[in-house]
């Protein structure tokens, strides 16, 4: 699974916790949220998030949710 943080707010997406208030299932990562998904603290939108943990495609642990 993997945390992505808000660039806005530092709010943190945990993929494995899902977004309950929202109807957000656990397991859903953040490319899987719907495109008017955005930060329950902030309201920034998810292109917003960075990944800070888990799997990403380059490896460094860092990546950008549109990537």
């Amino acid at each position: 699974m993997s945390i992505w943080m808000c660039a806005n707010c530092d709010h943190q997406y945990d993929s494995e916790q899902g977004d309950l208030r929202r109807g957000i299932a656990p397991g859903a990562g953040l490319q899987q949220l719907p495109e008017d998904w955005t930060c329950p603290d902030c309201g920034a939108p998810k292109i917003d998030f960075a990944q800070i943990s888990g799997n990403s495609r380059d490896g460094s642990g860092w990546t950008t949710a549109n990537s």
